[in-house]
Protein backbone atom coordinates (compact mmCIF):
# COMPACT_ATOMS: atom_id res chain seq x y z
CA UNK A 1 0.00 0.00 0.00
CA UNK A 2 2.85 2.40 0.69
CA UNK A 3 4.03 1.48 -2.74
CA UNK A 4 0.91 2.58 -4.36
CA UNK A 5 0.95 5.61 -2.54
CA UNK A 6 4.26 7.06 -2.97
CA UNK A 7 4.32 5.73 -6.88
CA UNK A 8 0.89 8.11 -7.00
CA UNK A 9 -1.06 5.71 -8.86
CA UNK A 10 -3.74 5.61 -5.83
CA UNK A 11 -4.44 9.08 -6.58
CA UNK A 12 -4.66 8.16 -10.27
CA UNK A 13 -7.24 6.07 -9.51
CA UNK A 14 -9.20 8.86 -7.96
CA UNK A 15 -8.78 10.92 -10.25
CA UNK A 16 -10.31 8.56 -12.96
CA UNK A 17 -13.09 8.14 -10.77
CA UNK A 18 -13.39 12.19 -10.37
CA UNK A 19 -13.13 12.29 -14.89
CA UNK A 20 -16.13 9.95 -14.56
CA UNK A 21 -18.25 11.54 -12.22
CA UNK A 22 -17.47 14.71 -14.26
CA UNK A 23 -18.53 12.69 -17.41
CA UNK A 24 -21.69 11.69 -15.74
CA UNK A 25 -22.85 15.09 -15.14
CA UNK A 26 -22.41 16.30 -18.10
CA UNK A 27 -23.95 13.27 -19.76
CA UNK A 28 -26.96 13.84 -17.23
CA UNK A 29 -27.68 17.33 -17.92
CA UNK A 30 -27.35 17.01 -21.45
CA UNK A 31 -30.49 14.27 -21.23
CA UNK A 32 -32.61 15.72 -18.66
CA UNK A 33 -32.53 19.27 -20.34
CA UNK A 34 -31.74 21.03 -16.96
CA UNK A 35 -29.32 23.51 -15.96
CA UNK A 36 -25.88 22.85 -16.92
CA UNK A 37 -23.99 21.92 -13.35
CA UNK A 38 -21.41 24.56 -13.94
CA UNK A 39 -20.44 25.21 -10.43
CA UNK A 40 -20.24 21.51 -9.21
CA UNK A 41 -17.94 20.74 -12.22
CA UNK A 42 -15.82 23.81 -10.85
CA UNK A 43 -15.86 22.14 -7.46
CA UNK A 44 -14.32 18.80 -9.65
CA UNK A 45 -12.05 20.52 -11.09
CA UNK A 46 -10.89 22.54 -7.35
CA UNK A 47 -10.72 18.59 -6.15
CA UNK A 48 -9.13 16.79 -9.12
CA UNK A 49 -6.13 20.18 -9.20
CA UNK A 50 -5.81 19.41 -5.66
CA UNK A 51 -5.32 15.71 -5.64
CA UNK A 52 -3.19 16.66 -8.64
CA UNK A 53 -0.71 18.57 -7.18
CA UNK A 54 -0.47 15.83 -4.29
CA UNK A 55 0.56 13.57 -6.91
CA UNK A 56 2.87 15.42 -8.30
CA UNK A 57 4.09 16.21 -4.60
CA UNK A 58 4.05 12.47 -4.24
CA UNK A 59 6.64 11.89 -7.53
CA UNK A 60 8.22 14.82 -6.83
CA UNK A 61 7.78 17.10 -9.78
CA UNK A 62 9.04 20.96 -9.27
CA UNK A 63 7.58 23.44 -7.25
CA UNK A 64 6.37 25.44 -10.25
CA UNK A 65 3.92 22.56 -11.33
CA UNK A 66 2.98 22.28 -7.68
CA UNK A 67 2.21 25.76 -7.34
CA UNK A 68 0.43 25.87 -10.68
CA UNK A 69 -1.62 22.79 -9.64
CA UNK A 70 -2.53 25.08 -6.49
CA UNK A 71 -3.33 27.92 -8.52
CA UNK A 72 -5.76 25.97 -10.48
CA UNK A 73 -7.54 24.51 -7.56
CA UNK A 74 -7.89 28.25 -6.19
CA UNK A 75 -8.75 29.50 -9.45
CA UNK A 76 -11.74 26.66 -9.60
CA UNK A 77 -13.32 27.10 -6.16
CA UNK A 78 -13.24 31.21 -6.42
CA UNK A 79 -15.13 30.56 -9.87
CA UNK A 80 -17.38 27.91 -7.74
CA UNK A 81 -17.93 30.68 -5.16
CA UNK A 82 -18.55 33.27 -7.65
CA UNK A 83 -21.76 30.83 -9.55
CA UNK A 84 -23.33 30.23 -6.51
CA UNK A 85 -23.61 33.49 -4.08
CA UNK A 86 -24.04 35.53 -7.13
CA UNK A 87 -27.31 33.09 -7.95
CA UNK A 88 -30.22 33.85 -5.41
CA UNK A 89 -30.72 31.27 -2.80
CA UNK A 90 -34.40 31.16 -3.99
CA UNK A 91 -34.97 32.08 -7.64
CA UNK A 92 -38.03 34.41 -7.74
CA UNK A 93 -40.03 31.44 -9.74
CA UNK A 94 -39.76 29.38 -7.02
CA UNK A 95 -41.00 31.64 -3.77
CA UNK A 96 -44.65 31.57 -3.68
CA UNK A 97 -45.40 34.64 -1.47
CA UNK A 98 -48.79 34.87 0.01
CA UNK A 99 -51.55 37.52 0.05
CA UNK A 100 -51.05 40.14 2.89
CA UNK A 101 -54.16 39.82 5.47
CA UNK A 102 -56.29 42.22 6.06
CA UNK A 103 -55.44 43.13 9.97
CA UNK A 104 -58.06 45.97 10.15
CA UNK A 105 -61.09 44.76 12.28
Amino acid sequence: MEALLASGHLVDAILVLVAIEALGLILWSRRSRGTWPLALLCNLTSGAALMLALRCALTSAGWTVIAGCLALAGLAHVTEMALRLGRPAFPASSVRLREPRDTRA
